[in-house]
């Protein structure tokens, strides 16, 4: 009997010897055959973790036996798990997938090569299409929305009554940045603050933006950068969207969005129609939102006549009508003191033409057209002003890109005729011709570092010769951190369509003396770096931006007896500030984090004050939740004290916002609470003056919608792809 004792012990110890037992292992992790640097292995058993070194490789000592969980993560590729057995193999070799979502992945339009984010000098910020169908939410009529929450942007109100917006980037006026549709320029001149207010977003798959100077490859009036929206293409797998949204403010939209093609033809269609009632949330009597009718229709036809070419011709009408003002005349009529409307009707009718073809493996031809026709008329009290606008556009490129250099090369033409109408007091027509030529080079110096630099020179018969230089030099490691620093030159051809113009809606403003006038022109630099990294399973990456930008024989407007007239300031305006950039994710929650610092200053006025409407300091959080079934959003928007024209200094002040969307597999249903803290202007200072019948209307520098409630149904009968 001891004896079998003894023996069942000794057995029973030599089983927990063997449990005991540990072992050495190697992993590798690969990616198209090269080593994955800075990879993060997790073992979960044993919750010991370790990072890849120069050769992809990891060594685990001491590793329990049994099953052991492997979970693999870096960022810009796909997680990895996997389940090892222990004793076993002791050397192991994992293969990660790049994820294609990762932004280092995606293609830019705007720099106009077949080059990857990572791969390219001049610094491009990118928004996709999970986000922009967020924003389509929150504002399902207009791009404004998208613009506002990016870092370094601000949208500047211009007219409370009609609603009318200017993109300002890095503190410049919106006149300085351009506007770009699949690389057309957009809505210049006479749409002015219009501009924004009449570009939906549904039927966009991403933005790209470049802040800086970017007149070499897009030519005069991208001074403080460009935005560039890329449209929605049909695919073989039809795609069908339908966005109803209803807003406690009466506001009610409708976007419709159709795309499909097959061997030779492709069709896109997209369809919009808003309704807004004029809002007054203060019950002053004047309107905070006016009462808005607008419809847009763009049809796309696709025709692809072999694998290498592609021909596809669009068409864009709008109409657009806004009044704002007297609650009681719009509703009714003129009666006693309600008296004062901003009445704005404008009509759109654009063309778009594109030749694509693919020469032979390296090089490619380009022919694109573009003809815009716009009819704006603006109503105030005892004033008109209305005109029609018709700008063209012409461009023929070639690309060639081989194993180290993209080049491309270029001509465009680019004409401008504004007529104002006969019955005017002031004829401040004006018809501008500008031709280009351009070339632009990306230059693989070594694995790490990459050169761009380009030259454009542009001709107008008025303003004569414009040498537009620039370049942008890129550093990357393998250790996720790169830099960019760049710079170039810019211009501006003088124009009446400005903020300040605008403001008091063109009334006695005197038109362009071109025998007196200079062009405006820039010149600015920008540098910034980048890491990212994992911290465990925590995705960390961040970006910190410094820039410079400089604008001389800035245009002012000044009184001139009862007339106001155009002339050049003595000195510049120099605008320089950083811009930070933090994102945190984990499973399924991402945390962004932006700061911006805006040092605008006028160096033609004394003491070189900040520039008016133009806060110094803003500050961003948003936090999302994003799953299969789920998106949820929380966000936070500080923005600080501004100066007025007078001088006199504004509140801060801070908003908040909440997105839930429940996720279906034909669809969506959402709810948005905008601005839920109700912070507008009319709480730190009126936003209109007496007397009733003739009211002055200050800046504006907050909202002043306040809280806005959203509800909303996305519907996709063909099933929701993006989820």
């Amino acid at each position: 009997m001891n004896k079998l004792l003894l023996s069942a012990m000794l057995i029973l110890l030599s089983c927990l010897a063997v449990k005991a037992q540990t072992t050495d292992i190697q992993i590798q992790v690969v990616s198209e055959n090269e080593a994955v640097i800075g990879a993060n292995i997790y073992l979960e058993s044993d919750k010991k973790s370790a990072v890849t070194d120069a050769e992809g490789k990891v060594h685990f000592s001491n590793i329990s036996n049994g099953k052991q969980n492997v979970i693999i993560t870096f960022l810009g590729f796909e997680t990895l798990k996997k389940v090892i057995q222990i004793p076993g193999q002791t050397v192991f070799v994992f293969h990660l997938e790049p994820n294609e979502n990762e932004l280092e992945e995606v293609v830019l339009q705007t720099s106009r090569t077949s080059r990857t984010v990572k791969k390219i000098p001049t610094r491009i910020e990118f928004i996709d299409g999970e986000e922009l169908e967020e924003k389509a939410t929150m504002n399902p009529t207009n791009i404004s929305m998208v613009l506002r929450e990016s870092t370094g942007i601000q949208m500047q109100q211009t007219s409370l009554s009609s609603g009318n917006s200017n993109i300002k980037i890095q503190g410049l006026d919106g006149r300085y940045t351009q506007l770009l549709r699949d690389g057309f320029p957009l809505y210049s001149g006479f749409s002015s603050g219009l501009s924004i207010m009449q570009i939906p977003p549904l039927d966009l798959k991403q933005f790209e933006i470049i802040k800086g100077s970017s007149s070499t490859l897009y030519g005069g009036g991208a001074i403080a950068g460009l935005v560039n929206m890329v449209s929605k293409t049909p695919d073989e797998e039809p795609d069908l969207d339908i966005m109803l949204t209803q807003t406690h403010a009466l506001g009610s939209t409708a976007n419709v969005f159709y795309s499909k093609r097959n061997e030779k033809f492709g069709t896109a269609l997209y369809g919009s129609a808003h309704y807004q009632k004029a809002y007054d949330p203060e019950d002053d009597d004047f309107s905070n939102l006016p009462q808005t009718k607008s419809i847009s229709f763009n049809p796309k036809f696709f025709y692809y006549p072999s694998e290498k070419t592609t021909f596809w011709l669009g068409v864009n009408a709008t109409y657009d009508d806004r009044i704002g003002g007297d609650m009681t005349k719009i509703k009714s009529q003129q009666n006693g003191i309600h008296q004062y409307t901003e009445d704005n009707v404008s009509k759109r009718l654009s063309s778009q033409a594109v030749y694509k073809t693919q020469l032979d493996s390296l090089s490619n031809f380009n022919i694109k057209n573009s003809i815009s026709y716009f009819d704006r008329s603006l109503q105030v009290p005892d004033f008109n002003f209305s005109g029609k606008q018709i700008n063209t556009f012409t461009e023929v490129s070639y690309e060639r890109a081989n194993a180290k250099t993209d080049w491309i090369l270029g001509a465009n033409v680019y004409s401008v005729n504004f007529d104002e109408a006969d019955k005017a007091a002031l004829q401040r027509d004006q018809k501008e011709l500008t031709y280009g030529l351009f070339a632009n080079s990306i230059f693989d110096i070594s694995e790490n570092w990459i050169l761009e630099t380009g030259l454009r020179t542009d001709y107008n018969s008025d303003w004569g010769f414009f040498p537009l230089p620039r370049i942008s030099l890129l550093y990357k490691n393998e250790n996720g951190f790169s830099s960019r620093i760049g710079g170039g030159l810019g211009y501006k051809i003088p124009d009446i369509f400005t903020e300040e113009a605008e403001s008091i809606n063109f009334e006695n403003v005197l038109g362009i003396d071109k025998d007196n006038l200079k062009a405006e022109r820039s010149y600015g630099v920008n540098y910034d770096f980048n890491y990212q990294t994992r911290l465990g399973e925590i995705g960390f990456s961040a970006n910190q931006l410094f820039y410079v930008t400089a604008i001389q024989n800035a245009l002012l407007l000044n009184s001139s007896g009862t007339n106001f007239k155009f002339e050049n300031a003595s000195e510049i305006i120099l605008s320089k500030g950083a811009e930070t950039n933090i994102k945190f994710n984990y499973k399924d929650f991402k945390w962004f984090l932006n700061y911006a610092f805006i040092d605008a200053r006028l160096h033609y006025l004394a003491g070189n004050p900040q520039k008016p409407l133009t806060p110094k300091h803003n500050v961003g959080s948003v936090i999302m939740y994003e799953s299969e079934a789920w998106r949820i959003g929380f966000e936070t928007y500080y923005t600080g004290q501004q100066l007025l024209s007078n001088g006199t200094k504004t509140t801060d002040f801070t908003t908040m916002g909440f997105l839930l969307m429940r996720n279906f597999k034909c669809g969506a249903l959402f709810t948005n609470f905008e601005n839920f803290t109700d912070r507008r202007q009319s709480r730190f200072s009126p936003l209109v003056l007496p007397t009733h019948d003739r009211p002055v209307f200050p800046e504006i520098y907050a909202p002043t919608d306040g809280f806005i409630f959203s509800v909303g149904i996305i519907i996709k009968p063909f099933g929701n792809k993006e989820h």
